[in-house]
């Protein structure tokens, strides 16, 4: 079984276009599981047009809440919150600002009446579709949730799951845009990641930024450069890049606003 994961050093660069046109590309020939691991802004689906989705519950970590008619108003509370999530109603409540809680328990440890619940956390909501280009599994974490990692840890479980069980020996994802945690878990367990690079300064910039980190976990790279005939020049300093941190470039797209009216009609 092969992990194939498409990343970039930022957003914008066409990497989620480009999933889109490998997906259409391998299913005409094999089964596929795709997935979409860009929990926080997914737009996968868009491209994929989901259907007979079965939805499930991303719960992580736990929230505080407030019993108003287990307080006796000692507004200990509000000094024990180190994240300023409780506050104080004129008529003597201590509501507790899910948004800003961090789950650290210490108003139910420490409130001398137990006037505070602690519940698990509700973070999301994870997908297993269908499409035309087969299987499809993806997520949406609420605004503002933590714990995107885990939650991308899980659709790669699902996927693998998914994929044994059908026989299915390429998986195809999304990945996430940047270098931080969530990309730690997108390239995690991964066969080979592919970078889309956007022939731009910042492209270029953040391709290296990128390719460290698939370097430090000994993954091997392969190389599309995004955009290519828009800078020539630019293109031809990414090239010698790409060959000097030995990579691969795979493909170059030109720029063509085809694609744009492609996807809208699709």
């Amino acid at each position: 079984m092969r992990e194939i994961v498409v990343i970039s050093g930022k957003g914008g660069s066409g990497k989620t276009s480009v999933t889109a046109a490998l997906a259409d590309l391998i299913s005409q020939e094999e089964a596929l599981v795709l997935c979409d691991f860009d929990v926080d802004a997914p737009d996968l689906h868009i491209l994929a047009k989901p259907t007979n989705t079965v939805s499930s519950d991303f719960v992580s970590g736990h929230t505080a809440i407030f019993k108003p008619d287990d307080c006796i108003d000692c507004g200990q509370c509000l000094e024990f919150c180190a994240f300023d999530a409780i506050s104080q109603t004129e008529d003597g409540q201590y509501p507790v600002q899910e948004s800003a809680c961090e789950g650290c328990k210490v108003c139910v440890e420490l409130c001398p009446t137990q006037a505070f619940d602690f519940v698990p956390s509700h973070c999301g909501h994870s997908f297993v579709s269908q499409t035309r280009f087969g299987t499809f599994v993806h997520a949406q974490l609420t605004p503002g949730a933590e714990n995107s990692g885990r939650l991308i840890t899980l659709l790669k479980q699902q996927a693998k799951s998914i994929a044994r069980a059908n026989n299915i020996e390429t998986i195809l994802c999304d990945g996430t845009p940047g270098i931080g945690c969530p990309v730690i878990s997108s390239l995690s367990g991964a066969t080979m990641a592919l970078i889309v690079v956007e022939a731009t300064p910042s492209g270029l910039s953040d391709f290296e930024r990128v390719h460290s980190l698939c370097k430090h976990f000994r993954l091997p790279v392969a190389v599309i450069i995004n955009k290519a005939d828009l800078n020539p020049v630019l293109t031809d300093s990414i090239r010698e890049k790409v060959q000097a941190m030995g990579a691969t470039i795979v493909g170059e797209l030109p720029f063509d606003r085809q694609v744009t009216a492609a996807m809208i009609e699709t």
